[in-house]
């Protein structure tokens, strides 16, 4: 994929959205289904390493650049990642004013909430990819129940995960 049509998709994709996994669906769609440049597969990997590092969420989107085209498209993806953020600053100032009118506010709630349904819906081909056995299986729902219902942080019940699926597959099954 030429670098400067996938800067234009990842900066639609960071652009278009109010946080790193709302982008999600977009670049799917754009990525796996439409150019058939990236596998769920990857998309998960890089969401995962971006969850388990510690910084923004909107993080992966370097690591998808780089699963896409390499060194260069991961310095596109850090490029893509910043420049609304640049641009946010100056047009701030404006849109603190229009913040304030109730219809806007209702706007933006309604747009957070169909994003959130496009992220659960991007969610399920990326588990599909990721869930091969029953181990990934158990360890799936195993890790959703311990991180909605503790206080454990993410990266350790990744880090958990990986390990038990490492040794699953280099212990012999009984």
């Amino acid at each position: 994929m030429n670098l400067w049509l996938l800067y234009l998709v990842m900066l639609k994709a960071t652009a278009t959205t109010l946080n790193g996994p709302m982008s999600l669906p977009i670049l799917r769609d754009e990525l796996v289904v439409k150019n058939h440049v990236l596998t769920d597969r990857e998309l998960s990997a890089a969401v995962t390493a971006a969850q388990a590092a510690p910084g923004p969420m909107g993080i992966y989107i370097v690591g998808v650049g780089y699963f896409v085209a390499g060194p260069a498209g991961a310095a596109v993806g850090w490029l893509a990642m910043l420049t609304p953020a640049l641009i946010a600053v100056p047009l701030a100032r404006i849109g603190i004013r229009w913040l304030t009118n109730q219809r806007a506010r209702r706007a933006m709630d309604a747009a957070v909430l169909a994003s959130a349904g496009l992220i659960a819906m991007s969610a399920i081909p990326l588990a599909q990819a990721s869930i091969r056995d029953n181990i990934h299986y158990l360890l799936a729902v195993a890790a959703f129940f311990i991180g909605v219902r503790t206080r454990v942080p993410t990266a350790l019940i990744i880090a958990s995960a990986g390990i038990i699926g490492v040794l699953s597959s280099i212990l012999p099954t009984p």
